[in-house]
């Protein structure tokens, strides 16, 4: 039986910059969730069945009512309440101290970079892979382990993909993501030639990168939003996308639009398969590319 899992979108506001921000309109135009909206969310999706919650914008933790949202989360006992956070606010230990004793209780950290030059870079907010790395540091101190990451994949870093890997695994992260950026809107959607990767040549970073997770065991070390055309058969076991559908039963809601239902619409809204994919072995279980990546290299449909 699948998780019913909540995500609530709180808005779009952020600290960082990242160059490849897919929400970049956003946060210009939609103003974020009052507190008492995102507690009536939460109490619904309790109530429908959620019992996993993830908190995300923007930026969770600049919010001055996140520590009152998350005891309220725990209040409604949630056996999960998650972030997604770029984790600059964490370098500060007292307030890392104050969210865990609220509930939170899984973290899962934004890591573009395995230098401060690459990952600043890409946030464009100087001093933030310093701050990330202080705020790693503080929950191992706090002998919090629950904690995974996300790396979102443009042409500024797939070819670092190896490092970047490395750098998660010695920071004793064995929950990793690597996300091929989605050029669905925002940034990479007006920037695409400087922000989105070909398919085939950032195949063979990708490929190495699951080979270490490959390696040395690592229990979540997956690739999303990736063609499996383009991945080594023995490294299928590794799509995020596949293993969501058998655990998660997903629903967004956000400022500006909720969906009921993720894992199924995905494939419809924003994925598409060509006719080189009809007579592909992967097809049954394979999303196909981003719609906007056809649009915009119609070459890798030929």
């Amino acid at each position: 039986m699948r998780t019913r899992k909540t995500v609530i979108f709180m808005g779009y506001s952020c600290n960082n910059n990242c160059i490849f921000c897919c929400n970049s309109e956003r946060r210009l135009n939609i103003a974020d969730e009052t507190t008492e909206k995102i507690k009536q969310q939460m109490l619904e999706a309790k109530n429908n069945g959620s019992d996993y919650l993830e908190l995300i914008g923007g930026e969770p933790t600049i919010r001055k009512d996140i520590l009152e949202l998350v005891k309220y989360a725990k209040r409604l006992k949630f056996s999960t309440i998650m972030f997604a956070t770029n984790g600059r606010m964490f370098a500060y230990k007292d307030f890392a101290q104050k969210l865990l004793g609220a509930g939170l209780n899984h973290i899962v950290f934004s890591i573009h970079g395995h230098t401060k030059e690459l990952h600043d870079g890409l946030t464009k907010a100087p001093g933030s892979f310093e701050q990330l790395n202080r705020g790693l540091d503080n929950l191992k101190q706090l002998n919090f382990t629950n904690i995974g990451s996300n790396t979102t994949i443009v042409k500024q870093n797939y070819k670092h993909l190896d490092k970047i890997g490395e750098f998660i695994y010695s920071k004793g992260i064995r929950n990793a993501e690597f996300i091929f950026v989605d050029p669905t809107r925002g940034h990479p959607k007006d920037n695409f030639n400087d922000l989105v990767p070909g398919y085939e040549e950032s195949s063979p970073y990708i490929n190495k990168l699951l080979a270490f997770g490959k390696k040395h065991s690592i229990p979540h070390w997956d690739i999303r939003y990736y063609p499996l055309c383009f991945i080594q058969e023995k490294y299928h076991d590794m799509i995020s996308e596949i293993k969501e559908k058998k655990t998660f039963d997903t629903e967004h809601i956000a400022p500006d639009f909720e969906n009921r239902h993720v894992e199924e619409s995905r494939e419809t809204a924003s994925r598409q398969k060509t006719e080189k994919c009809i007579n592909c072995r992967y097809a049954e279980y394979c999303e196909g590319f981003w719609k906007e990546y056809l649009k915009q290299a119609p070459e890798v449909g030929r």
